[in-house]
């Protein structure tokens, strides 16, 4: 078994692993676990030997600590499903070595190019060994990379007993890509004080704040009647949902926010003349931005519907995740260490936010407090997604840094 990060990562992409928001099933698609199967082989013969794959499809194993201090238990953790965005199946991975700068032709589709202008970070990466997709699929570096990048931290914690830490633990979780990547996580099994998920970007990077998270959904029940007698009497849920959608303030969308600006965001609808459905998602950095956003949603909704007297709605608010950073500031030495490992691996951390959400959202509520570290990997969800080999090497040693870290301080 080669045991590279590189090496690691390549083997992990090839395995299809894409969930299904369809599915109601946890795993929401059975082959998940192909590559759980293959990570807890490679943690045995590392030597970890409680390393085991759950009926749910989480793998989880232990690192035992090699210090005398009582040092708090840390875990690393990484999704090992793809985005249903893109297809991840018969992946090819491409490797650009020596990368010399400009924009990267994909040998697969060859109207398709990482481009210099959309991804400026290649400019960091004059020199480095890049991996992409053949272009068409997706490279599954969200979080195959994560994944390399953890198992290749333990084998180095393993084989060199003079680097001291405490009891590490390890998780790998399905589903992250659909919202239920904690679903059946067991905590308690876990027993871990503080956790980090290495699902991030640009080296370097460490994560404490997400938006905070809501869905809404609107069934819309309209007048149905038949067309040839339609006249002052139909009124067609169609037209109905169609005129919510239009009248959507073009200033609050995905594609027009940045930063710490929020956005609600249609993403599906269904009809018929008598019944339709809007689905939303609706995302801000505090709750009060989400209260607003649903307010305004809800009071376009009103607004339509009052030329529809004979329809009527139903506007359900269903919450999805909360901004992490509300308990990550109650624990301000589990951030303070990140960015220090960050530095001892040899680049200036940098501490940002998400435009979205990580299983570590979730983990930081249900009391396992959990910012995100870089995995080096760009353009997500994605045929042109990419990452290089010297970024998931940073943040191996970042992660072996951190766990020195932890040791030290306790």
């Amino acid at each position: 078994m080669t045991d590279t990060v590189l090496d690691r990562f390549l083997r992990y992409v090839v395995i299809d692993t894409q969930s299904d928001p369809s599915s109601s099933s946890q795993p929401t698609t059975e082959k998940q676990k192909d590559l759980g199967r293959v990570l807890v082989d490679e943690l045995l013969e590392i030597g970890l030997s409680d390393a085991h794959l759950d009926e749910h499809g989480y793998v989880y194993a232990s690192i035992p600590a090699n210090s005398d201090k009582a040092v708090p238990v840390i875990c690393f953790c990484s999704h090992m499903d793809t985005a249903p965005d893109f297809s991840g199946t018969d992946v090819k991975p491409q490797i650009v070595r020596n990368y010399a700068g400009g924009d990267i032709q994909l040998v697969g589709d060859s109207s398709r190019l990482i481009r210099v202008a959309e991804y400026p970070e290649l400019n960091n990466q004059i020199g480095n060994d890049i991996v992409t997709t053949d272009g068409t699929t997706l490279l599954g570096a969200d979080d195959k990379a994560g994944l390399a990048e953890i198992m290749t931290a333990a084998q180095i914690l393993v084989s060199n007993p003079d680097i001291r830490h405490g009891t590490i633990k390890i998780l790998f979780t399905p589903d992250e890509e659909v919202g239920r990547g904690v679903n059946k996580v067991d905590l308690d099994k876990l027993g871990a004080d503080f956790a980090y998920t290495m699902d991030g970007e640009t080296a370097g990077h460490i994560e404490d704040e997400t938006f905070s998270a809501d869905g809404v959904e609107i069934s819309i029940t309209g007048v149905a009647i038949h067309p040839g007698f339609a006249k002052d009497r139909m009124e067609n849920a169609i037209k109905i949902a169609g005129a919510i959608i239009d009248r959507l303030p073009k200033d609050v969308a995905p594609e027009t926010t940045e930063g710490k600006q929020g956005f609600i965001h249609p993403v599906g609808v269904t009809g018929s003349m008598e019944k339709a459905s809007l689905s939303f998602i609706i995302r801000d950095f505090t709750d009060e931005g989400l209260v607003q956003k649903e307010a305004m949603l809800e009071t376009i909704v009103k607004q339509v519907m009052s030329a529809y007297p004979g329809s009527t709605y139903h506007f359900q608010v269903t919450e999805q995740y909360r901004n992490m950073k509300t308990v990550l500031d109650r624990h301000p030495e589990i951030v303070e260490n990140a960015l220090e490992a960050v530095h001892r691996a040899g680049m200036t951390p940098v501490r940002g936010s998400i435009r979205g959400g990580t299983d570590g959202s979730r983990l930081s509520f249900m009391g396992l407090p959990c910012p995100n570290i870089f995995a080096g990997g760009h353009a997500f969800h994605s045929p042109l997604e990419w990452v290089s080999r010297q970024d998931m090497e940073k943040a191996v040693a970042t992660i072996v840094e951190l766990a020195k870290i932890w040791e030290e301080r306790a």
